[in-house]
């Protein structure tokens, strides 16, 4: 999941709906002394900065890249560009500090550009760097083109689940979409080495030690790291903590019912405007949510590219928005043009993070051009992430026998966000079986202690989520209570963002087990 980190639309996306992913492995991990051999060439770069192209670009913003193996295990069969950017620092530098916004698919230049305000206070000690991981943005990003329609049809409640076959041959239509849209980066995308792309990109930056601040799907990402390099980890904070060992079947309920809890939470404030397309009443306006995602999804309405524009759609613009109360007056906004003027469009900007351009196929070179990165490939890149990185991979007779009872599961855990969210599950089927190395051996790092974060009102990653990780990455971990709502703190609590700046700038730590309370309580 993304971020919350600032109220503009553009950068809030936590897309949940589609795409491959292929297995990679868990090994061949750098050694503490050095690069392994073939990979000395990757670790012997700096990067080259210059101003970054483009009209919405801070003119104080530099771009950049880092170049990495296609595939670790075979370093000498073709490369990719990563793509990085950064603030400078202030005054003297004491190295950098990574951010990663989460997604998995959020593409950290754009998100560096549009909401770099919030860390302007790292800047008195650090260069603040953030990046496009593998696969995603200006670095090969993966794209599933219509995908998603096939598998949507698998989860259909309408679905005959008596045919099976026909249920698999929608899967299977899908994944054969993403391979052929995506790319040679498509079998080596993954958490495992989008980790070790980090630790490239740590040493171009002439760092000895990862400083880093992940947000959502950025703490899996940097507690992977923590195990591959655990001397290499400098001060680390994951912020909206991420599960390392629930299949991906349960995070999906897990979300769908924190998402649907966030909906009730914005239409009982919705209600009470007078200008609430909902109407006045919240038990209505929870009806009416359902009716228009079944309506969609029987009539899509055309988009401004002749795309339809279906009740899933709905669903994960829905999702995007959820997460921050300080979006909910412009999701309230874009909701209002859908149902009085038959018009998406602002709806659209939440799904697929302000990009209106269609999608351009083809394969990559170096760094892609921002103007063609496709359309989906947020969606895209979650989704390859997710299958990469989970390593339950259910046969044909496991889809078909479970399809129905995980249709319902869903169902009842959300009826707006259950099916949305079903779908992710699905599009694993008929991969690689994911990697087992995030599950089996992302524990007990030995490492310097970490920050984790958690919020107990976050609809995307639930509070237990950080104290199970914590415990399982061992005595390093220490946990801040942020006793407030959203998703992640850093950007919504005061508390929090003092405490996080606190730890990277001069290394002081609160307590283990201590909070921060809802700046609204504090007003």
């Amino acid at each position: 999941m993304l971020a919350k980190l600032s109220t503009r639309p553009s950068i809030r996306r936590c897309a949940v709906t589609g795409t491959a992913g292929l297995a990679l492995l868990g090994t061949a991990l750098p050694a503490a002394d050095g690069p392994p051999p073939g990979l000395t060439r990757f670790y012997d770069q700096k990067v080259t900065w210059s101003r970054c192209q483009g009209m919405d670009m801070p003119k104080d913003l530099q771009c950049g890249k880092v170049t990495v193996p296609l595939d670790y295990t075979k370093p000498g069969q073709g490369t990719l560009d990563v793509a990085v950017a950064r603030y400078r620092a202030t005054g003297t530098s004491r190295g950098s500090v990574l951010l990663n916004f989460g997604g998995p698919g959020g593409q950290g230049v754009a998100q560096l550009a549009m909401g770099g305000k919030d860390f302007m206070g790292l800047t008195n000690g650090y260069d603040v760097v953030s990046f496009d991981p593998r696969g995603v943005g200006r670095s090969s990003p993966v794209s599933c083109g219509n995908a998603s329609d096939s598998a949507l049809d698998a989860t259909d409640g309408n679905a005959d689940v008596t045919d099976p076959e026909a249920v698999l041959e929608e899967l299977r239509t899908a994944a054969a979409e993403c391979t052929e849209h995506s790319g040679p980066v498509l079998p080596h995308i993954g958490t495992v080495n989008a980790a070790r792309d980090l630790d490239v990109i740590r040493d171009a930056l002439g760092d000895d030690k990862l400083n880093y601040l992940g947000f959502s799907y950025g703490s899996r990402l940097g507690a992977v790291y923590a195990a591959q390099h655990p001397d290499k980890v400098g001060r680390m904070v994951l912020d909206g903590v991420d599960t390392l060992t629930e299949p991906l079947s349960d995070q999906g309920v897990a979300s769908a019912r924190g998402q649907q809890t966030a909906l009730e939470n914005f239409l009982t404030w919705c209600t009470e405007d007078i200008a609430c397309p909902f109407g006045r009443d919240p038990r209505e306006a929870r009806k009416h949510v359902v009716e228009v995602v079944e309506s969609l999804d029987k009539d899509p309405l055309p988009n401004d590219f002749g795309e339809a524009f279906s009740g899933q759609d709905f669903a994960g613009a829905l999702g995007q928005g959820l997460y921050s109360r300080e979006l909910w007056p412009s999701l309230q906004r874009a909701i209002g043009r859908l149902l009085e003027d038959g018009d998406p469009s602002g709806l659209e900007a939440f799904l697929s993070g302000g990009f209106t351009l269609p999608p351009k196929r083809g394969p990559h070179a170096g760094l892609t051009d921002p103007a063609d990165v496709p359309l989906d490939n947020l969606p895209a890149a979650l989704m390859a992430v997710n299958c990469a990185d989970d390593p339950d991979r259910p046969d044909a007779a496991q889809v078909t026998e479970d399809l129905g009872r995980l249709r319902a599961r869903y169902e009842q855990a959300s009826p707006v966000f259950g099916r949305y969210r079903l779908t992710q599950v699905l599009m694993c089927y008929g991969r690689p079986k994911g990697t087992d190395y995030i599950r089996d051996d992302v524990k007990d790092v030995d490492t310097p202690r970490m920050l984790l974060v958690g919020t107990r009102g976050d609809p995307a990653t639930p509070y237990r989520w950080t104290v199970e990780t914590a415990r399982r990455l061992g005595s390093s971990a220490v946990v801040l209570d942020n006793r407030g709502e959203g998703h992640t703190g850093y950007g919504s609590s005061k508390c929090v963002h003092g405490k996080v700046d606190a730890f990277l700038l001069y290394g002081t730590l609160p307590p283990d087990g201590s909070s921060c309370g809802s700046d609204r309580d504090e007003e």
